[in-house]
């Protein structure tokens, strides 16, 4: 009887292939700084260099490895270059990288305790480690009236906030009869889109999320934000929730939490802390003033695919009350009936966001706090932050260059003082020439650069080389 013939890769060649795929990664690693950081690709040009149609038999395993090198590479933005001084970083580490492997090659989905154990009782567990280690209040600990998730993104995250403080203020009625266009979110001019995009997708609607002033410094001013629920609530509609943030994208504000806490106490209103990148920093001791009130929150989250260097995607999510989540969130259909949830004993994360599904994260998460330590994580989280200081004591010794926004930690916002063209152009230059890549803003009108120093293998020098090309590129463009 001839033997049947299988598609798939023998354990043999799992094992050849995974060592060339680890051996690629580190090579990737040691030579990142040698390519250009921002993608030089044209629009469509990765398409029209892949085939028609796909291969009608498998190809060797090094053909596939050879097309990464030749074909995907090119457009490719090195997210994990040392120059990368884009957006906010979405950093990597070995471990981390590690832990995602072991991850996939468990392929557990865990949506159920009971379709794994591990994958649920390892991600309590690591979440609750984390609410020690950035000084969350105990509410927030599982063994208490709260608990921790781990989302995809914040964006998820503010969505499920905003779900639960919909129904909270509904007493659970919108879930089943609908929005009636009364229910009111706040946030302030800075906030994150990711609140404009879940008030839409929550049933809020756009016009209903209100965007607060701010102050000099960016922040929400609670007094604007306490006038206008009082304005809502005299038009008879019902405010829902407030979105406070820690280190807003554009400038890094500080929002007030203990101010906007009082008002949200006042008014009986969800408040949400997204804290999506600066929260890594509340890993210090030093730097958790910026969260002061905190304790008041009902809700918190923040990245550690941004800035603790585990790789994308990995979005840790508190509340204080999960009764109120999992009102919100749960629906159990026949086919996922079981005794442990049937006993209300185990945690079913299922119940816990939008998604049934969910792969193993909390490993790279738990690789990385073992690998680093707290003190490791601590000691990368201090450096950058002092390179960004030394970044911006640069920019206010240099007569051609000026602040436009206060520097709590690693984002500094500067400017020319030539104006929007010049550093629209400074800023096309040196993202055209491969050294660093850099994104702009706009804070008070003006068209603000940004520098954002967190990748994990940003160094002193990758910081004082690009202040120098910030520097060369505004004397060339003087010169022209």
């Amino acid at each position: 009887m001839s033997q049947e013939k299988s598609f798939h890769m023998t354990p043999d060649e799992f094992r050849r292939c995974g060592h060339a795929v680890i051996d690629w990664i580190a090579d990737y690693q040691s030579r990142v700084e040698s390519f250009p950081v921002l993608s030089p690709a044209k629009p469509g040009e990765v398409r029209a260099s892949l085939p028609e149609h796909p291969p009608g038999q498998g190809e060797p395993f090094a053909a596939l490895m050879k097309d990464v090198e030749n074909l995907i590479l090119p457009g490719v933005t090195h997210w994990q270059s040392p120059n990368f001084f884009a957006y906010f970083p979405c950093n990597a580490s070995g471990p981390a990288i590690l832990g995602d492997l072991v991850c996939s090659g468990l392929g557990v989905q865990g949506m159920l305790w009971s379709t794994s154990p591990a994958c649920t009782e390892l991600e309590t567990h690591v979440l609750d480690w984390l609410v020690g280690m950035l000084g969350l209040p105990e509410k927030f600990l599982s063994s208490s009236t709260g608990g921790g998730v781990i989302q995809d993104t914040a964006s998820s995250a503010v969505l499920c906030a905003l779900l639960a403080a919909r129904e909270r203020s509904t007493n659970y009625l919108s879930n089943e009869k609908g929005c009636d266009g009364r229910i009111v979110a706040y946030a302030s001019t800075q906030t994150h889109s990711s609140l404009q995009k879940a008030s839409m997708i929550a049933g809020i609607g756009g016009s209903n999320l209100r965007l607060i002033e701010v102050d000099k410094n960016f922040a929400m001013r609670p007094e604007a934000l306490a006038g206008q629920i009082a304005a809502d609530k005299r038009a008879g509609l019902t405010p829902s929730l407030v979105c406070a943030t820690v280190g807003t994208t554009s400038s890094n504000a500080m929002d007030p939490i203990g101010e906007i806490a009082q008002v949200c106490r006042e008014h009986n209103l969800w408040l949400h802390v997204d804290a999506a990148m600066s929260g890594s920093a509340m890993l210090c001791p030093e730097f958790r003033h910026f969260q002061k009130g905190v304790e008041f929150a009902d809700s918190y989250n923040f990245n550690p695919h941004k800035w603790m260097f585990t790789n994308f995607d990995c979005s840790c999510f508190w509340v204080a009350e999960r009764r109120a989540l999992l009102q919100t969130l749960s629906i159990l259909p026949e086919y996922l009936k079981n005794r442990a949830t049937e006993s209300g004993s185990v945690i079913d994360y299922r119940d816990w966001h939008i998604q049934l599904g969910r792969r193993f994260r909390s490993l790279k998460l738990w690789f990385v706090i073992r690998h680093y330590g707290v003190e490791g994580l601590q000691h990368h989280i201090r450096e950058h932050v002092r390179l960004a200081q030394q970044f911006a004591e640069w920019v206010r010794s240099d007569e051609s260059f000026e602040l436009a926004a206060p520097v709590p930690l690693n984002l500094v916002c500067f400017r020319h003082k030539d104006g929007d063209q010049v550093n629209q152009s400074i800023m096309d230059g040196l993202n055209r020439s491969g050294d660093l890549f850099l994104t702009h803003t706009r804070l008070g009108g003006e068209l603000t650069l940004r520098v954002c120093v967190g990748q994990t293998h940003t160094r002193e020098q990758h910081v004082e080389k690009a202040w120098q090309r910030i520097r060369q590129e505004a004397q060339r463009l003087a010169v022209v």
